[in-house]
């Protein structure tokens, strides 16, 4: 079942003409700016059948704030904030962050729109392999490839009136790829992101969805669908699991 899962990811990603790791390369020649939102708003509408719709909650924080590169700042408690887009380099700042207080961080709290997909699969394995919880906070946002970080906990919570949403990566790059190119990358993403998703436990409707969603949209993720998807987790049932 496994397999066939796998080889239906990559077939999807065959239609979607984009390259991710030419979008990392473009994040790199537009520093400050992540590829995902240069062009786009924030907050796309939501993904329907008619006319667009507005996103369930507003998020506190404006877009600029949004679009500037990743910070990390350590609060109370053992929280570390990230806020921002994640620029190529996000994921080494956040290590040697780590590194630096991996001992007094707990808890991770996400604020993205998103951005490199490499730095985003990079901050979820370091996340995992140090057993944090990843944490979104009411009206703070986590979209597109922020939720792949958010899976990388081994608690995780989206508090009400999180925003969390999913849709297609795409290729932001001046030069676009051949359509070869971009099918062959689209599929070798598709796959690595698929495979990371299945480590971390996450149900493949999380990756479904955002491979349905324009990248001009956002699919937003319901309390019910993130709990379904297992993206947040029971606190006792993984209290017990890491005993």
């Amino acid at each position: 079942m496994r397999s066939a899962f796998f080889g239906l990811l990559a077939l999807a990603g065959a239609f979607l003409f984009i390259d991710l790791r030419e979008m990392s390369e473009a994040s790199a020649a537009h520093p400050g700016h992540d590829p995902m939102t240069r062009d786009a708003p924030v907050l796309p509408p939501a993904l329907t059948d008619g006319v667009p719709q507005a996103p369930p909650v507003d998020p506190e924080s404006s877009p600029e704030t949004l679009r500037q590169p990743m910070t990390f700042e350590l609060l109370p408690g053992g929280i570390l904030e990230a806020e921002g887009s994640i620029d190529p380099g996000a994921a080494d700042r956040f290590a040697e962050e780590i590194a630096a207080r991996g001992e007094y961080v707990k808890v991770l709290t996400l604020n993205s729109p998103g951005g490199s997909v490499d730095d985003a699969l990079a901050m979820s394995a370091l996340i995992r392999e140090k057993e944090l919880t990843t944490r979104v906070a009411a009206k703070a946002l986590c979209a597109s490839s922020c939720p792949l970080v958010l899976a990388g906990g081994l608690a995780r919570e989206a508090d009400e009136d999180a925003i969390v949403g999913v849709h297609q990566v795409f290729n932001a790059s001046q030069t676009k790829p051949s359509p070869e190119q971009a099918m062959s990358g689209a599929q070798r993403m598709t796959a690595r992101i698929a495979r990371h998703l299945d480590e971390m436990g996450i149900g493949s409707g999380l990756w479904l969805h955002a491979l349905e969603t324009p990248p001009d949209r956002l699919y937003y993720l319901t309390p019910e669908e993130m709990a379904e998807f297992n993206l947040t987790t029971d606190p006792v049932a993984t209290a017990r699991k890491a005993d």
